[in-house]
């Protein structure tokens, strides 16, 4: 939820604010700038990354979670990555929307988005789509 806000240090500020002393806060999110895609045009797939993670308000506010814990006064701040690796055509939509976003942003002209696009579809026909997202894990005790 935290990438949605134009401020999320904001919005950690007030949940230690409300949160009784021990009581604790987990974070948990993905880093729009860290979606791995294989592809065989890493040039147009990092594009396609990035024009989507300029569509969100805070894109790399998971990868701030300790330190948004931390500077909202939160204690015994610890933080993990666990990644999701994705394999079969059910991670297809999640790959089109990112193309569909970048084309929408003009990232991307109609016919390379239709190109990647196909290229992904193809990999997911033949059991080679790949898309590792790394899921960040946060979380603070309130003193």
């Amino acid at each position: 939820m935290l990438h949605a806000l134009a401020d999320p240090a904001a919005a950690l500020r007030e949940a230690r604010r409300v949160l009784i002393a021990g009581g604790r806060a987990v974070l948990i999110g993905q880093d729009w700038d860290t979606f791995v895609i294989d592809s065989d045009h890493p040039a147009l797939t990092r594009t396609v990354v990035h024009a989507k993670a300029d569509t969100v308000p805070s894109p790399r506010a998971a990868r701030r979670h300790r330190n948004l814990l931390l500077g909202a006064g939160f204690e015994d701040v610890g933080a993990q990555v666990h990644t999701a690796v994705l394999t079969d055509a059910a991670a297809l939509p999640v790959i089109t929307g990112l193309a569909e976003a970048a084309r929408n942003t003009g990232a991307l002209t109609a016919a390379e988005a239709s190109a990647w696009t196909a290229d992904q579809r193809a990999r997911a026909r033949t059991g080679r789509l790949f898309l590792a997202l790394p899921l960040f894990v946060a979380s603070g005790t309130a003193p």
